[in-house]
């Protein structure tokens, strides 16, 4: 059985990704499992504290008894608050077709759990922005950069809207990370029923490296059954793939989260961030 880790706090994004999560669920017969982490900031400060110092010995007692109790009460809250999240993301996922779903919820931060938990998952789920959504808009959210720079499974980053899954769009520039995306396209039953658009983007209508590229991959979905649309774009690349996301009205997107300058950069390339942040289709990004 396959398996899909949703990650989730929530957020109106969150809730917006619990209809793709079941849609690929059922798609590769795959089960859900909803993660919920509960920030461990702030825990436990209360215990911790050495007031003594700066307030008499008698008070300092009582108001490190109060504190306790607060972080206690705090920590009861957190966990009825986990459990109403989690329940609401059941409901939801299984609304939307989904057979397997499992809750599981931790304490510490998202990035360091995933790390004993993306080994067992085939794909990672998140929307592209979390509880802090109303504040500086135009950004991604800080998870969404760290799990896919550190993470080593295909993640897909969903918008704040649904939209009915019917043409996804293949970005290839003939990387390994890009190779690997046709694979997947190829193997995955849900996809394959699906118009499927490849583009390649080059700088100029003479490069030959590029339309090669462009041949290659359409003959290896065509070689695997599949009928794609090819297209060749001159221009630069995030900007040519969000005018033909526009142009033919796109429902997902398949990217490399790097390129070939990946070692250039110490976070996602820059083409990848532009289009998280303009598209609001769903995004799968691969390593």
């Amino acid at each position: 059985m396959k398996r899909i880790l949703l990650c989730t706090d929530g957020s109106a994004f969150a809730q917006s990704s619990y209809p793709y999560a079941a849609w690929f669920a059922q798609g590769m017969g795959a089960s859900v499992d909803v993660l919920y982490v509960t920030d461990s900031r702030g825990q436990a400060t209360a215990e911790a504290s050495d007031l003594s110092g700066s307030i008499g010995l008698g008070a300092a007692e009582n108001l490190l008894k109060k504190l306790v109790e607060v972080e206690h009460e705090r920590a009861k809250l957190n966990h009825q608050k986990a459990k109403l999240i989690l329940a609401n993301a059941e409901a939801a996922i299984a609304a939307h077709g989904a057979t397997t779903v499992k809750l599981i919820h931790k304490t510490g931060f998202l990035v360091d759990c995933l790390e004993s938990l993306e080994a067992d998952v085939d794909l990672i789920v998140m929307g592209k922005r979390g509880e802090a959504a109303d504040f500086a808009s135009g950004h991604l959210g800080a998870n969404v950069d760290r799990i896919v720079r550190s993470g080593h499974k295909p993640c897909l980053i969903t918008p704040s809207t649904v939209v009915p899954m019917e043409r996804l769009l293949v970005a290839y520039d003939g990387s390994p990370t890009s190779q690997k995306l046709l694979r997947f396209v190829a193997d995955a039953p849900s996809l394959r029923n699906l118009e499927i658009h490849l583009l390649t983007v080059a700088s100029s209508d003479s490069d030959a490296e590029k339309k090669r590229c462009l041949a290659e991959a359409e003959a290896m979905l065509q070689g695997a059954g599949l009928t794609p649309t090819a297209s060749l774009q001159i221009g630069e690349p995030e900007k040519a793939i969000a005018r033909y996301i526009d142009d033919h009205d796109i429902s997902l997107l398949l990217l490399g989260a790097y390129g070939h300058r990946r070692i250039r950069h110490l976070v996602i390339g820059s083409t990848t961030v532009q289009l998280l942040r303009s598209c609001q289709i769903p995004v799968l990004l691969y390593r």
